[in-house]
C-alpha cells in the first residue's frame, strides 16, 4: 500500500515531500539542541563512589542527582565522571579533558583513596587546589563543590583528623561550596553498604544523592 496520495507519487512531489520532511527534522533537532544549550552543566569529577561501583549506573548518586533536579523542574545536565580506583592525581590529569566542554558547576568527588592509601595530606591539598583553580581559570564564572571525605580510625588517629580537617580548610580558602562528608548517614552503617562495607549500595547511593542535592540544589536555582 502506497504511504502518498492517489495521482501525486510523481518525482515532483517526492523531492517537495522529502524536502519537508528534512526541513521539520531539522528544526526538530535545532529545538532539543537549543533546550540543551540552556541547561547547566554539572559534572562529578569522582571515584568510584559517584561512578556507582557495585550498582546499576542508574542507581549511582550522580543519576539520582539528574532526577532531582528534573523533578525540581531545573534545566540541568549532570555528567558522572567517576573512575573507580581514581585519586586526587588522577582528576589532576583528567581535568583539562573535562574541561574542554562548557561546566557550570564542577563537584569534586576525590580524596577518598589518596587517605586509604595514606597519601601524605598536603599532597592531596595540593592537587584539590590545582584542580578548583585550573576549572577556574578555564571558567571564571564556574561554581566548585568539594565533597569532604572521612578516614577510619585504623588510618591513624593523628591522620584520619588531619584528613577530615582538610576539606573544611580547601573550601574555606578557596571559596568553595562543601558537602560537610558526602557519606554522612552512610558511612559503617552495614544496611547502606556492600559487603566491602566501603560502597553504598543502592539504598545507601539514595541518601548520598541526599547529601549532594542538599548543597547543590541552591547553587542550581536560577539567579543563584
Amino acid at each position: 500500500m502506497s504511504c502518498f496520495p492517489t495521482g501525486q507519487v510523481g518525482s515532483g512531489f517526492f523531492q517537495r515531500w522529502v524536502r519537508r520532511i528534512l526541513a521539520l527534522s531539522l528544526m526538530t533537532v535545532a529545538l532539543g539542541l537549543g533546550r540543551a544549550a540552556t541547561n547547566a552543566v554539572v559534572v562529578v569529577l569522582g571515584d568510584s563512589l559517584a561512578a556507582g561501583y557495585g550498582v546499576d549506573p542508574a542507581e549511582a548518586f550522580p543519576a539520582l542527582i539528574q532526577k532531582k533536579a528534573e523533578s525540581a523542574g531545573l534545566p540541568v545536565t549532570v555528567v558522572n565522571a567517576g573512575v573507580s580506583g581514581d585519586t586526587t592525581a588522577g582528576g589532576v590529569r583528567r581535568l583539562d579533558w573535562l574541561l574542554k566542554r562548557p561546566v557550570d558547576l564542577l563537584l569534586i568527588e576525590l580524596g577518598g583513596n589518596d587517605g586509604l592509601r595514606g597519601t601524605p595530606v598536603a599532597s592531596t591539598r595540593t592537587n584539590l587546589v590545582t584542580m578548583i583553580r585550573k576549572a577556574r581559570e578555564k571558567y571564571p564564572s564556574i561554581r566548585v563543590v568539594l565533597a569532604g571525605m572521612q578516614m577510619p580510625p585504623s588510618m591513624g588517629q593523628d591522620y584520619a583528623a588531619e584528613f577530615r580537617d582538610l576539606f573544611e580548610s580547601v573550601a574555606r580558602s578557596e571559596k568553595t561550596a562543601l558537602i560537610p562528608f558526602l557519606l554522612e548517614g552512610v558511612g559503617g552503617i552495614e544496611s547502606l553498604n556492600q559487603a566491602d562495607q566501603i560502597h553504598p549500595n543502592r539504598q545507601g547511593h539514595q541518601k548520598v544523592a541526599e547529601n549532594v542535592w542538599r548543597v547543590l540544589e541552591p547553587l542550581l536555582k536560577p539567579g543563584r
